[in-house]
């Protein structure tokens, strides 16, 4: 059986390590972004399994990257869950608007992050 494709998206490279290593040691192939732009074409060049995306993006914001691949269909079925610093309700409505499947606010425990994951991707 291959490996399941985590695609993390994080302008912070201490963050991406952080989420990165965990993910990695359960057995995770982890494709790794810092921007919106080159996070939506990888999204699309390798279609990962799940993706972990931060709202605040240069290039294009999670939002946007999380609309345009989930009103595609060949893209709708990957589970999205958004890793942001944005914590008011508003923030939360627009993710779940934009097709977000979890809102995880920032800072967040990795445990719980990690069960998010392996629920999404039946581990």
């Amino acid at each position: 059986m291959s490996k399941k494709k985590i695609l993390v998206v994080d302008d912070e490279p201490d963050l991406v390590e952080t989420v990165r290593f965990p993910l990695e040691i359960e057995g995770f192939n982890v494709l790794v972004s810092y921007n919106g732009e080159d996070a939506l074409n990888l999204a699309r060049k390798e279609n990962p399994d799940l993706i972990l995306l931060d709202l605040m993006l240069p290039k294009l914001d999670g939002y946007k990257v999380c609309r345009l691949l989930k009103f595609d269909e060949k893209y709708k079925h990957i589970p999205i869950i958004m890793l942001t610093a944005k914590t008011q309700e508003k923030d939360k409505v627009l993710g779940m608007e934009t097709g977000a499947d979890e809102y995880v606010t920032k800072p967040f425990d990795m445990d719980e992050l990690m069960k998010k994951v392996k629920q999404y991707l039946n581990k």
